[in-house]
């Protein structure tokens, strides 16, 4: 029902997580009718995404590329942020929700992906050598795993704090609980079994 190239931008925009086909076709109309000032904007921001933009030399987190070339995240720039604490995460995306809650103070490490042997991801393709370097590099002093609580998250972290542990880290998990608001009926045995392990003293 539209044009051969609106099709093709539906089709790319449906690739978005989260965005389905009925959403792109609206996004693409949008567009359209919104005149040449939007997608030509939209457009640049793209391509500017797409050079000025790169995964962080130091953490993986996204930076935009210097004047000198390197990538550097504001994270990895900040001399306030304890160097001698260092969350790994799985995703951007985790380091971002960790960030929103503004509890971490130290820097991050950003593996990419998780271990998953069912994938064919074993522990060869993590990142694990760069890691360490930034471990040395930085004086690390602990490592926060924070990769979620989920089969390859639970994998990944155990591989983690084995490999970690040899070179005499302090490597602590990130505690899984009940979440704010939520009922205890609906949660599952292993998140209520941690969240009674990880219990606190009130007052």
């Amino acid at each position: 029902m539209l044009p051969e190239r609106l099709t093709r931008l539906v089709h790319l925009f449906a690739r978005l997580p989260g965005v389905g086909e009925k959403t792109a076709a609206r996004f693409v109309l949008f567009l359209v009718a919104a005149g040449p000032e939007t997608s030509t904007a939209l457009g640049e921001a793209l391509v500017a995404l797409r050079d000025a933009v790169r995964p962080c030399d130091r953490c993986g987190h996204v930076a935009e590329v210097g004047a000198d070339g390197h990538a550097v995240c504001a994270i990895c720039a900040d001399p306030k942020r304890d160097a001698r604490l260092m969350c790994v995460v799985g995703r951007v995306q985790d380091l971002v929700a960790i960030e929103r809650s503004g509890a971490m103070r130290g820097r991050y490490f950003v593996l990419g992906r998780l271990l998953s042997p069912l994938e064919g991801v074993g522990p060869d393709e993590l990142p694990l050598a760069r890691l360490r370097e930034r471990i040395a590099a930085d004086g690390v002093e602990e490592v926060v795993v924070a990769t979620p609580p989920s089969v390859d998250g639970e994998a990944t972290a155990l591989l983690l704090a084995r490999e970690l542990a040899r070179a005499g880290l302090r490597v602590s998990r990130i505690a899984s609980g009940v979440p704010h608001g939520g009922d205890l009926e609906f949660a599952d045995p292993i998140t209520l079994g941690r969240a009674l392990e990880g219990r606190k003293g009130l007052g």
